[in-house]
């Protein structure tokens, strides 16, 4: 089967001044929980054919959590009342999708990011999150070590490596590396009073200053929006494979 047009505007990362500075950004808005993790599959299986990293921010159109791969969801579904509850592709615990800002990260394996260990990608970009939170003058740190409160839920103690504010995790993520890339899905528990455009715009902007990075609007072709509502209904709001685990 020929793959679609992948996406339009199409024009590496940078860590190394030899490596190419653009990145792709893209918006997709408040999705259903279901569209969200088809969008970031998606992306993943086409990251080889972009060949330049993305970031993706969006939002959910109603209040939902999201677990991950590995998780039991006879187990999950009695840690929280929100519904819908979707299985991501990343790992990772359970995620509330009430109030929180949530962003992707898709990385082709020609990318420097792909070749990290996962604890050395995981520190890079909360590290990448706490910078730019200090941009738009919050100041949080990262945790020094495993704080596990209630074991399947990622927002209740810390790994280490994730965001904390006054002492409480803030950001927190999950990823999944193979032959096509890697992808990094993150979650924000906002702190009172920040505003997400300021948040996002300074997370971009910490790119540009350290990495050089030049960011070049994306959006879906009308062929991959229809593969992104077919595995949508088909794999991720589907009852079976929520419940498959």
């Amino acid at each position: 089967m020929r793959n679609p047009q992948v996406l339009s505007n199409v024009s590496k990362e940078t860590l190394n001044a030899a490596d190419s500075p653009r990145w792709y950004l893209l918006r997709t808005g408040s999705r259903s929980a279901a569209e969200n993790m088809a969008v970031d599959e998606v992306l993943l299986e086409f990251a080889g054919q972009l060949r330049q990293p993305v970031l993706r921010f969006y939002g959910w159109s109603e209040p939902a959590a999201s677990f991950g791969y590995s998780q039991r969801y006879s187990e999950i579904e009695r840690l929280t009342s929100l519904r819908p509850l979707v299985r991501r592709p990343t790992g990772g615990g359970l995620v509330p999708h009430d109030s929180d800002w949530t962003y992707s990260l898709v990385f082709p394996p020609s990318a420097p990011w792909y070749s990290f260990k996962a604890t050395a990608s995981y520190q890079r970009v909360h590290a990448w999150v706490q910078a730019a939170f200090e941009r738009v003058n919050f100041s949080t740190k990262l945790s020094d070590q495993t704080r596990r409160e209630v074991p399947g839920q990622c927002f209740a103690g810390a790994e280490r490596f994730d965001v904390l504010w006054q002492d409480r995790k803030i950001a927190g993520g999950a990823q999944r590396r193979n032959r096509q890339g890697l992808l990094i899905q993150g979650s924000i528990q906002p702190p009172t009073g920040c505003a997400r455009s300021q948040w996002e715009q300074a997370f971009c902007d910490v790119a540009t200053s350290l990495w050089g990075v030049i960011w070049t609007p994306l959006t879906l072709e009308p062929a991959v929006e229809q593969r992104v509502q077919r595995r949508a209904r088909e794999k991720f709001g589907s009852s079976e494979f929520t419940r498959s685990r």
